[in-house]
């Protein structure tokens, strides 16, 4: 898995392959929201991976985690998975949270259990991604998924 730093170059292709994985794009551009991104040998994007962290540090909340349909079923979403929460403990994060209504599955085989939407949007109310489902009244059908993450160091 080769990862990059999402720079303005990828922005456009991030929000297209993020659009069509049904994943939030609201705020992917802003420097508080930390996303790495693969590309294949012919440069086509497949996979993505991110967070953003709390005012404090204390928390971080995984978005960004897709994977192209074609390349599916590698243990690629799990190893993004995996690479956002090692970077955002390395940041100072202890905890991790996420919104997810369709992959619960996939969340809970990484350890992550069911969680308190209001709690979430209380520990990280300054996200993009929070204040996006507030204002549009999205976060009172999302559903939240926490884990504790052990900080790096």
């Amino acid at each position: 898995m080769d990862l990059s730093p999402c720079l303005a170059r990828d922005i456009a292709d991030l929000t297209t392959f993020l659009a069509t994985a049904d994943l939030t794009i609201s705020g992917i551009e802003e420097p508080g929201v930390r996303i790495w991104v693969e590309r294949d040998d012919s440069g086509e994007m497949v996979g993505s991976t991110g967070y953003e962290l709390s005012g404090d540090g204390d928390h971080a909340l995984i978005r960004s985690v897709a994977v192209a349909t074609p390349v599916r079923a590698r243990g690629r979403g799990n190893a993004l998975a995996r690479f956002a929460l090692a970077r955002a403990a390395e940041g100072g994060a202890t905890r991790a949270w996420l919104f997810s209504r369709r992959s619960g599955p996939f969340w809970q085989q990484l350890g992550f259990e069911p969680a308190n939407r209001y709690e979430l949007a209380e520990a990280l109310a300054n996200t993009h991604q929070v204040r996006f489902f507030q204002q549009t009244g999205q976060l009172h059908n999302e559903r939240a998924w926490s884990r504790a993450i052990k900080p790096q160091g």
